[in-house]
């Protein structure tokens, strides 16, 4: 009878740690490769060209790590423990930080649309529909004043249209320099008094620790549809504007490659840097991609570039590490490709 009992405790407590190993959260988070996908089901042109080749997003998967994810983590290459404060601002429910990312995927497909359409000289209207905030950062001036989702209409009285307004406005002001900010909380229209302080992680810059989004609705002829799904965050903007250039022009920019990437674009067609980019150089391997286009940040040390030809170094890839600046850098280059069958 002891036996059965003994047996029944242990297996009991067995569960409860298998259990406590492959479901509790520990307050760190795992990034390792994501996928390479194809964009051709993602975005759709209207009557769009088509192409041998195909042009790839590239994704880093994350998640809060449970005991056993965070011990194999240790071991696997290209996998990356962060504390979870360092992703998600402490505050910030999931919840909030998964919408934020997504505002930024939509901020992004807006961003490509605009600098696609433009260089392949087709119709487009930009309309402004407010500037919100994203997230408020932790002992900043902002954090007992404002909130995700306020919509900030003016500084100081005067308007604000886009995000840049805001951030070129109080990057001439002084540390302790007070702004008012009037926001439209919840259909209330309210002013802030906020003095301006450095940022932790950056003392020459000074704001008031916000990070922000413009609302934008592009309108573009021929139409386009983007179905990214629950994919967040900023960084398929190149590809995204790669992928929309091509369906829209006649010529092949493929030309029968593979071709994938990674960067954050603005309106100007500038491609900004990224995380997580040796994750994408592997993700974007394992798909058999051929041309891999990294942000080159004006050649700086530590640059995505340096980093992803690091990676591609490591796992021995014959994928061709490309530096971009711009739009233009990668699209120049894909001009200048030799045809894969030429």
């Amino acid at each position: 009878m002891r036996s059965n009992r003994r047996v029944a405790i242990t297996a009991i407590l067995t569960i409860l740690i298998v259990a406590f190993l492959g479901a509790y959260r520990l307050p760190y988070y795992i990034y390792k490769p994501g996928t390479a996908d194809d964009l051709n089901p993602v975005i759709e042109v209207a009557d769009a060209y088509p192409s041998e080749g195909e042009m790839h997003l590239v994704t880093v998967r994350g998640g809060q790590a449970t005991p056993i994810q965070w011990l194999m983590a240790q071991f696997r290459p290209f996998h990356e423990i962060r504390p979870l404060e360092d992703v998600r601002p402490p505050g910030i429910s999931e919840e909030e930080y998964f919408h934020a990312q997504l505002q930024l995927m939509e901020s992004s497909q807006e961003a490509s649309k605009v600098v696609a359409y433009e260089a392949a000289g087709q119709s487009i209207d930009i309309n402004y529909e407010g500037v919100y905030v994203v997230n408020v950062l932790e002992g900043m001036p902002a954090e007992e004043q404002l909130q995700s989702g306020d919509e900030i209409t003016q500084v100081d009285g005067q308007d604000i249209e886009e995000s840049s307004d805001l951030i070129d406005y109080v990057s001439d002001l002084e540390e302790g320099t007070s702004v008012t900010l009037t926001i439209v909380r919840e259909g209330e229209t309210i002013e802030r008094d906020i003095s301006l302080a450095p940022f932790p992680d950056d003392p020459s810059r000074v704001g008031v620790g916000i990070s922000l989004v413009t609302d934008r609705t592009v309108e573009v002829d021929p139409p386009v549809e983007v179905k990214s799904g629950e994919i967040g965050g900023p960084s398929a903007g190149l590809m995204f504007s790669l992928e929309m250039y091509d369906q829209l022009t006649e010529e092949d920019m493929t030309k029968g490659y593979q071709i994938a990437g990674t960067g954050e674009i603005n309106y100007e067609g500038e491609v900004g840097r990224i995380g997580g980019i040796d994750k994408k150089v592997v993700a974007a391997d394992r798909e058999g991609v051929d041309v891999f286009f990294a942000p080159n940040e004006g050649g700086r040390e530590g640059s995505n570039y340096e980093v992803a030809v690091q990676a591609a170094e490591e796992i021995d890839t014959d994928m061709e590490i490309v530096p971009v600046d711009t739009f233009d850098d990668a699209l120049n280059y894909l001009q200048e490709m030799e045809p894969m069958n030429g």
